[in-house]
């Protein structure tokens, strides 16, 4: 599939999710791993706008989604600002809503529900990239 450039903007979301629900069904993923991917790829997309383009009013991202063979990749590239995800701490999901930190819950969320997150940042801009598994 052709990258799609899309707005920097919350009320793209929707768009993003039906591009991967698409292409994940075309590739045979059942239901319940749609919407898994659905949401990583919202997380993914929502942490670009909230954080890569804090501030910036017409920014814009493109997105790739493939099948290649059994696995479904979600490329996001923006000019944004890049951060170190390694630096991310694991969220202590057990400990009392009180007591949790703000953040860090979208990239726990890819990465559990994903086989392979990466992050790449070069003078170009950034690349995440998600893979799952059919299966």
């Amino acid at each position: 599939m052709p990258k799609i450039t899309f707005p920097a903007r919350f009320e793209y979301l929707d768009e993003i999710r039906d591009l991967v629900a698409q292409t994940a069904r075309e590739g045979g993923f059942t239901e319940k791993a749609v919407y898994s991917l659905q949401l990583a790829a919202d997380e993914a997309a929502s942490n670009i706008i909230e954080h890569a383009y804090a501030g910036v009013s017409d920014a814009s991202f493109d997105i790739t989604c493939d099948m290649r063979g059994d696995s479904i990749v979600i490329t996001m590239r923006d000019t944004g600002k890049s951060f170190d995800m390694s630096k991310v701490k694991q969220p202590n999901i057990k400990a009392d809503l009180s007591e949790r930190q703000i953040g860090g819950l979208g990239v726990y969320l890819m990465r559990k529900l994903m086989d392979k997150v990466s992050y790449e940042s070069n003078s170009t801009g950034n690349m995440l990239t998600m893979t799952k598994r059919r299966g």
